[in-house]
Formats: C-alpha cells, sequence, structure tokens
C-alpha cells in the first residue's frame, strides 16, 4: 500500500515500453505513485495542469512538442515545477538546454535502478542530480562560443546536406551571407570543414534530425 502522501510522479515519454517500464519500477515504490502518462509534450502540459505532479520525468523527444518545450511552459505556469530529464541522448547541447530550461536532473535511461529511484526522492527533496558522466559531457561544451538563431538555422540546413546557394534560397539570403555564416559557425565550433561541422552538431546534440 502507498503511504498516504507518496511522490506524485508524471511520465512525459512517447514509447508505451518506456512508460510502462518506468510505472513497473515506480510501482514497487511504497513512496511513490505514477498520477498521468503523457505521450508528447503537449499533453504533459496538460497533464501538469491536472494532476500537479511532484516531479514529472521527462523524455527529450516526443512528437507535437519536445521535452525542452515542455519544460520551459510547465515552469513559466509553475516556477516550483520539479522536471527530471530521462532520455538516451547525453549530447553536451541537449544537456545545457534541458537544464537552462528549469530540470533539476539529467539522467540516461540506461542508469540503474537504485540510483534512479534515489534520484527521484533527492530531486523532491530539492536537491539537482547531474551524474558525473552527463557533467563532464556538459564540460565539454563550456569553450564553444555561443551560436547565433541564424547561425543554428544555417547550421541545421548544412546538416541536412543543403549547398550554400540552397541554404541562401531557403533562408531568403544571399550566398555571400551563407558564407560569412558558415566561416563564423566552423570557428565556433572550432572544426575545419563543413562535413566537421555537420558531424560535431548532430553528436554534440546541437541540430537534432527528425
Amino acid at each position: 500500500m502507498p503511504r498516504p502522501n507518496p511522490i506524485r510522479l508524471l511520465i512525459a515519454d512517447d514509447h508505451l515500453v518506456v512508460r510502462m517500464g518506468l510505472r513497473s519500477m515506480i510501482d514497487t515504490q511504497p513512496c511513490m505513485v505514477v498520477v498521468a502518462e503523457a505521450a508528447n509534450g503537449r499533453e504533459a502540459i496538460e497533464l501538469f495542469r491536472e494532476h500537479k505532479p511532484d516531479i514529472a520525468l521527462m523524455d527529450l523527444r516526443m512528437p507535437v512538442m519536445g521535452g525542452v518545450e515542455a519544460t520551459i511552459a510547465i515552469r513559466e505556469e509553475f516556477p516550483e515545477a520539479r522536471v527530471i530529464v530521462l532520455t538516451t541522448y547525453d549530447g553536451d547541447e541537449n544537456i545545457y538546454r534541458a537544464l537552462r530550461a528549469g530540470a533539476m536532473a539529467y539522467l540516461l535511461k540506461d542508469i540503474p535502478r537504485g540510483e534512479f529511484l534515489d534520484d527521484v526522492r533527492a530531486v523532491y527533496s530539492g536537491h539537482y542530480c547531474i551524474p558525473p558522466a552527463v557533467a563532464a559531457r556538459l564540460a565539454q561544451r563550456m569553450p564553444y562560443s555561443e551560436l547565433s538563431s541564424r547561425e543554428l538555422e544555417v547550421l541545421k540546413l548544412i546538416v541536412e546536406g543543403l549547398s550554400n546557394k540552397e541554404i541562401g534560397s531557403a533562408l531568403t539570403i544571399s550566398e555571400s551571407t551563407v558564407k560569412n555564416h558558415v566561416n563564423s559557425i566552423l570557428g565556433k565550433l572550432r572544426v575545419n570543414d563543413r562535413t566537421q561541422a555537420a558531424t560535431m552538431a548532430l553528436r554534440r546534440g546541437i541540430v537534432m534530425l527528425d
């Protein structure tokens, strides 16, 4: 039987098997209970508003709305909301965006069961939980300069394989302006060419393919 005041959790993940696995694990804990499940970020916001859980377990990549966007929206409406990102993506940009959005923990889905449950309790108590491996990936981000919103648009199109001319047409800017953005991107990422830039963008989670 659950305790009178268990930790109330919302699970947001687009994979049913993941939600079932988390619920099954949480159901073994008398001090925890799952109050709602969402299959995308928009549902997570609606269900958070309805149930006001103590903690939301948030996947990063979901249809309709992703975990970072959902976390931002929830935290804007409920500033004291506690969110744990639970994902397979360990790129440093993913970590940075999630923590900047207000997540209190960034956990990978291969985390040991006992560690996961301990982290849930810790976040419930108001503590931040960043495993050493995740913190190390985040530290990799620090030496790099921020990419501007336009540079991010250009980088995404580079990853998609578009030429400078095609990028210029897509963004309605001149080819020479695109070249300037590309040169700036290469400098900020500290790489030598477009291929390296695309590889790093995917590895670090700066750009995520649909």
